[in-house]
């Protein structure tokens, strides 16, 4: 029986999930892995009980992982760090969440209280579909892509990998934001968004690359 679960990345983001596994009741164990331990023993309720370099001591039948690194570079290195060493990974949806069960969500994601992902949308690995965001339907969001909290998708929106939906912001039906680019704050999207890019402003513009 799987009622363990390791969290990768001891922050504050790794207090939501932590908190969002606990709301889910599927865990009677929830500890941290943080390159800060030994100086870091707790976050928040949760104990801190290694490095982040020794997930190997911990891997075991009754243990998932979730990584809970707000960067999504980082987050999709330190996921296939995991993967390699065939760790088995938590899906984390909160129970105020709101799912439809024609939609889809990968392995690894995040769903924070009252996010909304609507019918036939399709939610990559390693996710983060943050607080009281919402997907609407026949949305794709890519690998590792983070929708911030309070961020809106109209629908038929395509969030390409590791792209970063800032907070507040606005995209309107139909538009792609290509892999790697970052909307930010408070932005509305009207048109596509290129890959590689930060965009800003209502309508949103181009402000600089994302090298």
């Amino acid at each position: 029986m799987i009622n363990k679960l390791i969290i990768i990345g001891a922050s504050g983001h790794g207090k939501v999930a932590a908190d969002c596994a606990q709301a889910s009741r599927r865990f009677s164990n929830i500890h941290f892995l943080d390159q800060a331990y030994p100086k870091q023993k707790h976050n928040a309720h949760w104990e801190v009980i290694g490095h982040a370099d020794d997930v190997a001591n911990y891997i075991a039948s009754d243990t998932l992982f979730f990584v809970a690194i707000g960067n999504n570079a980082i987050r999709a290195r330190v996921s296939a760090e995991l993967h390699a060493l065939h760790c088995s990974f938590a899906t984390l949806i909160h129970p105020s969440a709101q799912v439809s069960k024609h939609s889809e969500v990968g392995v690894g994601s995040l769903i924070c209280a009252n996010a909304t992902v609507n019918i036939a949308s399709k939610i990559g690995q390693g996710a983060i579909i943050n607080t009281a965001s919402s997907v609407d339907h026949d949305c794709e969001i890519g690998d590792f892509v983070h929708i911030a909290p309070g961020a809106h998708l109209a629908g038929n929106v395509t969030v390409e990998e590791q792209s970063f939906i800032g907070i507040g912001s606005a995209i309107i039906q139909g538009c792609t934001v290509g892999r790697h680019s970052v909307v930010g704050a408070g932005s509305t999207v009207l048109a596509n968004i290129a890959s590689h890019l930060v965009v800003a402003g209502s309508p949103a513009k181009k402000v600089n690359n994302n090298n």
